[in-house]
């Protein structure tokens, strides 16, 4: 019998703090207008004093863990999606291990905004080639960490967040294809030079612009509007679907004018494509998580629905899983 991989838990987590655009007027020369009009973002969450990426990849895998039913003890690998790691080494996904009580191996993977299409697809090989039974998978990201708050082409953009999974081994069809894509030709669009091998962080550079994230945005939004489309029909013909048969399009929460356009593109309707970017900003690896938990909390995926959740980001890479959902309506379940 064929073993597949299906999601049966879904949490995620946001800061407290609510970083809104009236507070960046006060940072930087913007405006509320102006951000909305360029983003469709209103507000962003950001890490406490004391908080980084395992913190709330914890909060968010008890939460998955929670609404599976199962004990972290069962957990048989974690697969963790960032690129604003605590620190170097060793991997968040270790970090997160520990402070769960797990014994499990962990590891991290870095495809930036990507991330948490890529840890899926590395939780369903584990789980379809018979070397785990269940799979925690997350994605995370304090990117707000890496910003330059003085500069307004990307302050306004990022957020911070987690969102995570729970796959289990069975016979019923779960994720039904992923695909994958990197283009490292476009490597110098989206990076934070500083900081790694090629750059080190040295103590007359602490205030250098290498430090943050660095933007190309109008080539990023090009790509973004081919990649997202590719990628999904991609997937979808892969598993034997069509985008007629998408109940939700959950895509990166980037940009709503890249969603709108994405939209058009792929020709279907904007109410079967998910978007709170609004109010979370773009968490990175932790959007497509962030955004599924959400649809699931609010009861507005049954099952048997056929999700796609699709992903693109420094790289460059780009990703797409087809989902058919198995769990019930939260409402369902009690």
């Amino acid at each position: 019998m064929t073993t597949h991989a299906r999601i049966i838990g879904v949490g995620s987590y946001l800061p407290e703090r609510i970083l809104t655009n009236t507070d960046l007027e006060a940072m930087v020369d913007t405006s509320d207008e102006w951000i909305v009009t360029r983003t469709g973002i209103r507000e962003r969450r950001v890490v406490a004093e004391g908080e980084a990426t395992s913190h709330l990849s914890v909060r968010a895998a008890e939460r998955a863990l929670a609404d599976a039913g199962i004990a972290a003890s069962e957990i048989d690998l974690v697969v963790l999606g960032t690129s604003s790691p605590d620190m170097i080494f060793p991997a968040t996904a270790c970090l997160v291990q520990e402070k769960l009580g797990m014994t499990c191996p962990a590891y991290d993977v870095n495809a930036a905004c990507s991330g948490f299409v890529f840890a899926l697809h590395a939780g369903v090989a584990a789980i379809e080639s018979g070397r785990a039974t269940r799979v925690l998978v997350i994605g995370a990201d304090a990117l707000t960490r890496h910003i330059d708050f003085t500069d307004r082409a990307t302050c306004v953009l990022f957020g911070d967040g987690a969102g995570a999974v729970v796959l289990e081994a069975g016979g019923e069809p779960g994720v039904l294809g992923i695909v994958l894509g990197s283009d490292g030709s476009g490597a110098g669009l989206l990076r934070i030079p500083a900081g790694g091998s090629a750059r080190p962080v040295v103590p007359e550079g602490v205030g250098d612009a290498s430090r943050y994230v660095q933007m190309n945005g109008n080539e990023v939004f090009r790509f973004a509007v081919k990649a997202i489309p590719a990628a999904t029909l991609e997937a979808l013909a892969a598993s034997g679907h069509t985008v007629d048969d998408l109940a939700w399009l959950v895509p990166h929460q980037a940009n709503q004018r890249i969603l709108n356009t994405v939209e058009q593109r792929l020709g279907i309707p904007s109410e079967r494509v998910f978007s709170h970017v609004a109010t979370t900003g773009n968490t990175s690896a932790a959007s497509i998580p962030l955004a599924l938990d959400d649809l699931y909390t609010s009861g507005r995926i049954a099952s048997g629905d056929l999700i796609a959740l699709v992903g693109f980001g420094a790289g460059l890479t780009w990703g797409a899983a087809v989902v058919r959902w198995t769990k019930p309506r939260p409402t369902e379940e009690n």
